[in-house]
């Protein structure tokens, strides 16, 4: 579809003062979801990160790999486990996760971005002590699987200022060198809140939250994390998107300005969500 010319100068024009909102600032964008196995959507998510790094934003990208993993693990023989939607991670599993997420996928997210333009590092949670873990403790035994304890920013500051774009993946090594799997949208969410980012981005398979889950025309496109509990007790917010906006709430209770979970199924959807009047999901202030 061709735009018209005074269409395409509205479009530059309008995207004028968020580009100025965001120049030299962070932002932390937690890739998954159909936008990482979809093609299309894939090259959509690059060219929007090389378009942001041009102008000055300064981006990070988070990212897991939870269908990479699933496949691998098929591949190999080993059934892929989950308990209330974590994955169950045994000793054999957890290789298999560090060699998908810091290898396969991380590396190919590299080499993508770079063909785009863009000069990107890979690391994961391990490189640097970035992401310092422990065991997540609870009812039920998950294995590796952990939870942050710290945060160093540094390696991902130092990337930044040398002009790279840092792709982390989620696993994270605690005090004793135990190697850990940790949610992407949980550890983005740090990452996010001790870089002081401007804004973080969940991009998820979904609009947004809804008010009627089944009418997309429901969305609500911004939230008052104050008001997150009523909208739990109400049950507009319920499921699995309520550990997703729990991170949300958390990033900003530390520092973030503004968080979104937006609509990762929409080709440019951080550009959208980012660099115009309408949004691509739902923000949290």
């Amino acid at each position: 579809m061709k735009i018209a010319n005074d269409m395409r100068s509205q479009i530059l024009v309008d995207a004028l003062p968020y580009i100025q909102k965001y120049h030299d600032k962070v932002v932390v964008v937690k890739y998954g979801g159909n936008a990482m196995t979809n093609a299309e959507l894939k090259e959509a998510v690059m060219e929007d990160i090389v378009l942001l790094t041009e102008v000055g934003i300064r981006v990070v990208l988070v990212h897991g790999g939870g269908p990479e993993i699933n496949a691998m693990l098929k591949r190999v023989g080993v059934e892929s486990k989950f308990i209330g939607g974590l994955r169950y991670t045994d000793s054999e599993t957890i290789d298999i996760v560090k060699m998908v997420l810091a290898g396969k996928v991380n590396k190919e997210l590299v080499s993508a971005l770079q063909l785009h333009g863009a000069r990107a590092l890979g690391l994961c949670g391990i490189d640097g002590q970035i992401l310092m873990a422990e065991k997540l403790e609870g009812e039920v035994d998950l294995g590796y699987v952990g939870q942050i304890k710290s945060v160093s920013t540094k390696p991902i500051i130092d990337a930044l200022n040398c002009g790279y774009v840092p792709i982390i993946s989620t696993v994270a090594t605690s005090a004793d060198g135990t190697c850990y799997n940790i949610n992407a949208d949980t550890a983005a969410a740090r990452i996010a809140s001790c870089l002081r980012a401007e804004t973080l981005i969940l991009m998820t398979d979904i609009a947004g939250l809804l008010e009627n889950k089944d009418d997309p025309s429901t969305l609500i496109p911004s939230v008052n994390v104050s008001d997150v509990p009523y909208l739990k007790k109400t049950g507009i917010i319920s499921g699995g998107m309520i550990p997703k906006i729990d991170c949300c709430v958390e990033a900003v209770r530390r520092g973030v300005k503004r968080t979104s979970i937006i609509d990762g199924r929409i080709p440019h959807s951080i550009l959208i969500e980012l660099l115009s009047n309408e949004g691509a999901g739902t923000q949290f202030i």
